[in-house]
């Protein structure tokens, strides 16, 4: 069966308040990340996104300052603006063989929205 490579606001929001495992990517530029960003979110831009994934795990957590995840982790989710660039990096990251990545497609502009910043 294959998953779902996507997440909606009411799940994302469901994990982040419970979840331990996850992994919340957030893609955008230094500029658009410096006006607002997810709580929790570690920014690895969408350029980077595959050099970072392909580093060692100490690599990995020295530069992001979190635990890379394993290949098979449950809940790996990528976010941008409005989706796009998340996919791209979903996308990527389904190349390496993060098999459960998924992307916010909502994205920031979403979770701004609905969050009242």
């Amino acid at each position: 069966m294959a998953v779902t490579k996507e997440i909606s606001y009411e799940d994302l929001k469901g994990l982040l308040g419970k979840s331990q495992n996850l992994l919340l990517v957030d893609v955008r530029t230094k500029e658009e990340v410096d006006k607002g960003r997810i709580p929790g979110s570690v920014h690895i831009p969408v350029d980077t996104v595959e050099a970072a994934f392909a580093m060692e795990p100490e690599e990995f957590k020295a530069k992001y300052g979190v635990t890379k995840p394993a290949l098979d982790a449950p809940e790996l989710v990528f976010q941008c603006q409005m989706g796009k660039r998340g996919g791209i990096a979903t996308a990527k990251a389904h190349e390496i063989g993060y098999i459960n990545a998924r992307n916010y497609t909502g994205g920031y502009r979403e979770w701004s929205e609905k969050e009242g910043k």
